[in-house]
C-alpha cells in the first residue's frame, strides 16, 4: 500500500514537471513554488518508500545527489549560464526519482539536451515559421530553456520507475490477487 502511494506522489508530479517545461519554455522562468512542490511530492514518495522497505538509503542519497547537483551547478549560475530556477530544479530531481532513478534520468538528460541543442541551433527543422522565429529569438539571445529537457528526463524516468513496478506487481501476483 505504501508503495501504490509513493508511485501516486510520483505520478502527481509529471503534471506539474510538465507545467514547469512549459513555462520555462515560453517564459525562461521556474517559480519557486513549483520546484518546492516538486520538493515536497519528492520527499513524501521517498519517505514512503523508507517507511516500507526499513533503509534510509535511498533518502540518503538522494539528499547527497541533490546537494552536488547545487555545487555543481552553481557556478554556471554565477557565471550566467543557467538560470536560477536551473539549479533548484536540478537539486530537486534526485528526491523526485530517487536515488535508483538517477541512472536513467542522467541518460534521457542527455539524450533531452542534445536534441533541445539540435532543435536551437538548426531551427529550420521545425514545422511551424512562427515557432521557428521564436526558437531563433532563443538563439540570438542565448537563451536556452533548460528546464526543459530536466522536466522531460523526469518524466521519462518517473514513468520508467511505475512501469517497471507495475510490471513487477503484475508479474508476482499482486494485481490478479487485487481483481
Amino acid at each position: 500500500m505504501l508503495l501504490a502511494a509513493s508511485l501516486l506522489l510520483k505520478a502527481l508530479a509529471i503534471p506539474l514537471l510538465a507545467r514547469v517545461a512549459w513555462f520555462d519554455f515560453t517564459t525562461q522562468k521556474i517559480s519557486n513554488s513549483n520546484v518546492l512542490l516538486l520538493l515536497c511530492l519528492g520527499v513524501g514518495s521517498l519517505l514512503l518508500l523508507a517507511v516500507q522497505s526499513g533503509s534510509w538509503w535511498d533518502m540518503g542519497l538522494s539528499a547527497l545527489a541533490g546537494l552536488l547537483l547545487f555545487v555543481v551547478f552553481f557556478p554556471f549560475w554565477t557565471l550566467r549560464k543557467v538560470g536560477a530556477g536551473d539549479v533548484k530544479l536540478m537539486a530537486v530531481i534526485p528526491f523526485l526519482v530517487g536515488g535508483t532513478g538517477l541512472v536513467v534520468f542522467s541518460l534521457l538528460l542527455m539524450v533531452f539536451a542534445v536534441a533541445m541543442a539540435v532543435v536551437v541551433k538548426n531551427p529550420f527543422l521545425l514545422p511551424a515559421g512562427a515557432f521557428r522565429v521564436y526558437v531563433q529569438h532563443m538563439d540570438r539571445k542565448g537563451v536556452v530553456p533548460f528546464g526543459v529537457p530536466i522536466s522531460a528526463a523526469a518524466i521519462g524516468a518517473i514513468a520508467f520507475q511505475i512501469y517497471g513496478s507495475w510490471v513487477l506487481a503484475s508479474s508476482s501476483g499482486v494485481l490478479q490477487q487485487l481483481n
